[in-house]
């Protein structure tokens, strides 16, 4: 599943789009922004079956190179330590797994020459070499491999990239999201696991501490910040005193606007981690001064809200 941060990130990129379109209904953006997220795990499953292609591929060569008319002694006793590992092996029995690719209709049959250049980068990787000729290996070693394999080898693959960008014009911006869901099924995957253990869902369902769910949360802060845009540009412009509204990077004032809805609509999630947040935003897609801004008009606003009770948290510790 994706951080708060990172649907904070799809609302952001959905907010802005549609302040940039001309006419476009707030259900529609909506519409929009929901099925960006979705396709997040359709692309999760692909780099997930390219893994399992890639495999499957060295299952194929070890058969090929038992089947030649004078194999040698290391084709008829191949090491296949690589084929038998565990965690692949998991994965591609994983009936979650099998559900989503069938119903994407996932497949890499007409990609054969990239899964091919794959298996031949993996044989000469230094990690593949070492693995291979380890004397001893296990669980964590052959989801070690693997987890090099796609961080070192397939996620830097620009052809790839290239080939999810003709797929989908979401994927471009979602790359490093469903490269972050494999990440976290390699490393939370379990042993002892059988075919039906549970891959990551995109949206984390409500808890005692936070009953709203990721979708949820994702759906309002979508909303609030679109409807009361008139009233939270308002807010921001008191506080601006020696800025111009329209002067103002149009990410600032968008993190800004986001930061105001959550503080007010959201009961809770505590202010500090509202403030820390997008503050961080403002590091990492605004201008280089941009979160020293967004913290300073936060930081006034937040005291004029306390003090006009329009900030409202409903467990213990929340409105510090």
């Amino acid at each position: 599943m994706l951080t708060r941060r990172q649907f904070r990130i799809k609302v952001l990129q959905a907010v802005y789009a549609f302040h940039q379109s001309e006419g476009e209904r707030v259900d529609q953006s909506e519409r929009q922004l929901l099925k960006s997220i979705d396709r997040i795990h359709e692309l999760y499953i692909y780099q997930l079956s390219l893994l399992v292609d890639i495999a499957d591929f060295f299952k194929v060569r070890i058969e090929e190179s038992k089947g030649k008319h004078i194999p040698s002694q290391e084709d008829l006793n191949p090491n296949t330590r690589f084929v038998d590992n565990f965690f692949m092996n998991q994965l591609c029995s994983n009936r979650n797994f099998i559900k989503y690719r069938n119903q994407y209709k996932i497949s890499w049959v007409d990609h054969n020459e990239m899964i091919r250049k794959f298996h031949q980068t993996v044989r000469e990787s230094d990690a593949y070499k070492s693995y291979m000729s380890a004397s001893e290996c296990g669980y964590k070693d052959d989801k070690d491999i693997i987890s090099t394999i796609f961080n070192e080898i397939i996620v830097p693959t620009e052809n790839l990239q290239e080939l999810y960008e003709e797929k989908s014009i979401y994927w471009i911006d979602d790359y490093e999201l469903a490269n972050f869901m494999v990440n976290k099924t390699i490393k939370g995957y379990r042993a002892a696991w059988d075919e039906y253990a549970a891959l990551p869902a995109i949206y984390k369902e409500g808890d005692s501490l936070d009953p709203e769910s990721d979708k949820e949360f994702v759906v309002r802060l979508f909303r609030k910040t679109i409807f009361n845009n008139a009233e939270l540009e308002k807010l921001i412009d008191e506080k601006a005193h020696n800025w111009e509204v329209e002067r103002i990077a149009v990410i600032d004032i968008l993190l800004l606007k986001m930061a105001l809805a959550e503080l007010m609509e959201f009961p809770s999630i505590p202010v500090k981690v509202t403030l820390n947040e997008y503050i961080e935003l403002a590091k990492l897609y605004s201008s280089p001064k941009s979160n020293v801004f967004v913290n300073g008009i936060l930081d006034r606003l937040i005291i004029e809200l306390k003090e006009n009770d329009r900030i409202k948290k409903t467990g213990r510790g929340l409105m510090e």
